[in-house]
């Protein structure tokens, strides 16, 4: 589906480069519900932007030349003939504004504090302080324009996200059962599994390739659902990038790309903070997901891991499958 609900699939036909040094490519752009994914000629995706972070440098001219917000040097032009996709990205985007706050409010404290900068400095010269007041002022549209950005750089650590067709319902099930709002498979640049702003959970491919059961990489999503809770996803990526982060989000609304690069490039490979066990088990709990399969896939010998053994919520239950076997067959292909 895409963001119009009259298309059930949108294309059109353009040109692409990664960057000013690289030559311009024949792809195909096809519009979903908050993306538009990029193709080469050979139908291998080669870029996903964020549908609420894409800029047009010339408007009203042709063709028309877009590009990621933050990143003029990659583009991707459409001609004037690609009417429908031209009309779409603009009526999406036109949704997306009307439903973003208005800039003055995530900048209403730094106006407020242009009073005086003593003032500013007396209020936020902690950066914890500062941290913590940005992630609870930033709305959710602004957390899904960062987690799809911060998706764009870290893909160009690890590699492009696994995907196929076939895949992309079954991945929206995955996400739909866990609670999350996309899940994200990589072949590699995350140890295990992550958690982005936005509410994206990026998994690594050995958590569906390696195991039988799709409860171990559902257990693997709430166990990232959990610590979102415990810690924001937007506070790391802040704490990454330091107050000066911090203080650009909390006065324009956005993250440099020296801050996504930061993120991207150390933080994915990091260990991740441990999780409270009882925490773990009510997100299993209130999923109707078993622990036992995700815990020994943690532990083979169960010894390290028996409160999620011994006090799995769903034990004895007579339960609906995560995925049905073909969907998790399809699944574990999806890096082929």
């Amino acid at each position: 589906m895409t963001a119009l609900r009259e298309y059930q699939r949108l294309e059109a036909a353009g040109l692409w480069r990664a960057s000013p040094e690289d030559q311009r490519r024949d792809v195909i752009v096809s519009i979903g519900d908050a993306t538009l994914t990029i193709t080469d000629m050979k139908d291998q995706p080669v870029a996903h932007w964020s549908l609420a972070a894409v800029e047009r440098q010339n408007p009203g001219q042709f063709p028309a030349i877009f590009h990621p917000d933050g990143d003029p040097g990659e583009t991707l032009e459409l001609g004037k003939d690609e009417t429908a996709m031209l009309n779409a990205i603009e009526r999406v985007q036109q949704a997306i504004e009307g439903a973003r706050p208005h800039p003055g409010r995530l900048r209403s404290v730094s106006v407020l504090g242009g009073l005086g900068l003593v003032a500013a400095l007396l209020v936020f010269w902690l950066p914890g302080a500062m941290i913590r007041h940005t992630v609870s002022v930033v709305p959710d549209i602004k957390r899904k324009a960062i987690g799809q950005a911060l998706m764009g750089r870290i893909e160009r650590v690890s590699g492009q996200a696994c995907a196929t067709p076939e895949t992309v319902p079954i991945l929206a099930k995955l996400a739909e059962r866990t609670g999350v709002r996309q899940v994200v498979i990589l072949r590699d640049g995350v140890a295990s599994s992550l958690h982005l702003p936005g509410n994206i959970v990026l998994l690594n491919r050995a958590l569906v390739e390696g195991y039988e059961d799709p409860a171990v990489a559902a257990g693997a999503i709430l166990i990232e659902r959990a610590r979102a809770q415990e810690n924001d996803p937007l506070t790391e990526v802040l704490t990454s990038g330091g107050m000066l982060a911090s203080f650009r989000l909390l006065t324009t609304g956005k993250l440099d790309r020296s801050s996504l690069d930061k993120y991207a490039e150390t933080m994915v490979s990091m260990p991740r903070p441990p999780v409270p066990e009882e925490k773990i088990l009510a997100t299993f709990a209130q999923a109707a997901i078993p622990s036992t399969p995700y815990a020994y896939s943690q532990d083979i010998t169960g010894e390290n891991v028996l409160g999620l053994i011994e006090a799995d919520p769903m034990a004895g239950r007579s339960l609906e499958p995560v995925l049905n076997d073909r969907d998790w067959v399809q699944l574990q292909n999806i890096c082929s």
